[in-house]
């Protein structure tokens, strides 16, 4: 990256370019939105570049629009982030302006790449493995014998460690949690601050994948993170402000202020609530504390003798989130590999079951959807009995009740799992969506708003709830987005939900996009399209709203209730 920025000319340049693009061009919205925050930029008025600005002048939101109840810009945010990757690692490879949108905010990044042309007439070295044994002796007898001791010595340490390393399970990170330093200047508010740190080690305890210590034990010095801070008064109440530092590198890689008014501050429940807002940051598997663990699965595709409870975990959450069966089969690898203590604690028995509800896995290879479900309901019941007192396995229960529909056992189970861990934002992502199917949507919101505003980069399938509730409330441009959002994750009601939007706004290119994905759905051809739905849905208005628009848009009535 070049320090010397580019012109304004040069990026408006590469804004055309960029606008002109058909991924981009074919969304108006996300257009207007990426040239509203570039112009903003380059006319020095990066203080108006906020999400309520962008609502109302971008998405044409009303003045009392409530960026906390309506991630509108952010979910487009998301949207757009992903396309300047997808554009600069494809069609503009070779752009060497770029314009991007950095994670968590909505101010862009102009810069100037240097492209670097390496010498036509240098011949890349030869691979190492190539020299024979021998090679390497010759080249080694011209090194003093001191020297190559010294170089053979190191080489075997290197290489030992490097097995060691990778033979060496994954942990989860260690977490000390210190009292957040007291500078409101008043001994009354000593019992406000007190106790937060208690709070958050045992909501994060909750999580199962996180080693959580008290830091005043003496602990702190073996752990991977310190979260600490302080707490101040702040115009009749309380700001606290939380900072998590990385301990090898002593670099802080996450900081959170909550802030409480002076009613909040009275309240009883002050604490609980604080360490919630805390906990549900810090323990989301998006947080700061699986970002290694992340990168690791990103950069090898082979974890082999790196297998923990901790790493099926995060392979886990991440098949959750994308939905594709290959991650799904690296999760299940994971599991399968663990030994067998290991395989038959009530997390990995709960976690290898729902990847069998959904056909994922070895195990679920030439199994009927009956026997599928079968066998993961019982090994739920083992799960859970294992492990009784586990929020992760109570919620995997109540997806396979879901799944079944046993609506009133799943919401049972969602209630114990939320009970036991309240600050996990996939628990509440996944009770509001089952409330929204079985025609609870108002309870359902609360949970999801919840859920999306509290949680790191929330995935698309968190998105259902908004998306209903769009159509519910007749703003079907705001629901065609929520729909393709969601559509990523679920390919079984995201599409109809985006054909219902597209065909309220007589958009007829996205209808002829989204119609074929419902066709091809396995479980829709095998028994009908709404014979399928009524597995997952109870509320029948939606049912009947799902028929009329898949009628209006030229579905064949034979197709909703049979086998085609």
């Amino acid at each position: 990256m070049s320090d010397v920025g580019p012109t304004e000319e040069e990026v408006s340049e590469a804004l055309s370019r960029l606008l002109a693009w058909p991924d981009i061009a074919r969304s108006p919205q996300l257009s207007r939105f990426l040239e509203y925050i570039v112009e903003k930029k380059l006319r020095g008025e990066v203080q108006a570049i906020k999400a309520y600005a962008i609502a109302v002048d971008v998405f044409g939101r009303s003045p009392d629009f409530d960026p906390q109840s309506d991630p509108i810009v952010r979910v487009q945010a998301r949207r757009l982030r992903a396309l300047l990757e997808q554009y600069y690692q494809g069609p503009g490879a070779g752009e060497t302006i770029r314009i991007q949108l950095p994670t968590g905010r909505y101010i862009p990044d102009l810069v100037r790449i240097e492209q670097v042309t390496p010498p036509a007439a240098v011949e890349p070295p030869k691979p190492p493995i190539r020299r024979s044994v021998r090679a390497r002796w010759t080249t080694l007898a011209a090194v003093p014998a001191v020297s190559v001791a010294l170089i053979l010595g190191l080489f075997i340490y290197l290489r030992q460690a490097e097995m060691v390393d990778r033979a060496h399970p994954l942990q989860p990170p260690l977490i000390s949690v210190m009292e957040l330093q007291n500078l409101t200047g008043a001994n009354a508010d000593i019992g406000l601050v007190a106790g937060l740190a208690v709070e958050l080690v045992t909501d994060l305890e909750q999580f199962e994948t996180l080693r959580v210590v008290y830091g005043d034990n003496g602990a702190a010095s073996n752990a991977d993170y310190v979260l600490s801070g302080i707490v101040r008064r702040e115009a009749g109440g309380l700001q606290f402000s939380a900072i998590l530092t990385e301990e090898q590198s002593n670099i802080v890689v996450w900081s959170k202020a909550v802030s409480t008014t002076a009613e909040e501050t009275a309240n009883p429940q002050l604490l609980n609530d604080v360490s919630g807002v805390l906990s549900r940051a810090l323990g989301s598997p998006r947080g700061p504390l699986y970002r290694e663990a992340r990168a690791m699965l990103t950069e090898t595709s082979s974890f082999d003798g790196r297998e923990s409870l901790f790493l099926c975990r995060v392979l886990f959450d991440l098949w959750r989130e994308l939905g594709s069966a290959g991650a799904g089969q690296r999760a299940d690898r994971c599991y399968a590999a663990l030994p067998e203590a290991e395989r038959n604690t009530g997390q990995a028995l709960a976690a290898s079951a729902s990847l069998l509800v959904e056909g994922v896995g070895l195990a679920a290879v030439g199994l009927e959807e009956g026997q599928r479900q079968a066998l993961a309901g019982d090994a739920l019941v083992t799960a859970v009995a294992a492990s009784p007192l586990s929020g992760f396995v109570w919620e995997q229960r109540a997806r396979h009740l879901e799944r079944i529909g046993d609506h009133l056992g799943a919401e049972a189970a969602y209630s114990s799992a939320l009970q036991l861990n309240p600050a996990n934002s996939d628990t509440l992502a996944a009770r509001a969506r089952h409330l929204a199917l079985i025609g609870k949507l108002s309870d359902a919101e609360p949970l999801a708003s919840l859920a999306i505003n509290s949680a790191p980069n929330p995935p698309s399938w968190y998105l259902i709830v908004p998306a209903l509730k769009a159509l519910r409330d007749g703003k079907f441009s705001v629901a065609s987005i929520y729909a393709r959002g969601y559509a990523e994750a679920d390919r079984e009601l995201g599409p109809i939900l985006t054909v219902m939007a597209a065909r309220a706004i007589a958009n007829q290119e996205l209808v002829a996009s989204y119609l074929p994905r419902v066709l091809e759905v396995p479980g829709f051809r095998a028994n009908g399209i709404l014979t399928q739905l009524r597995k997952r849905i109870t509320d029948e208005t939606l049912i009947r709203d799902i028929r009329t628009a898949l009628l209006g848009a030229g579905l064949p009535p034979a197709v909703l209730n049979s086998s085609f």
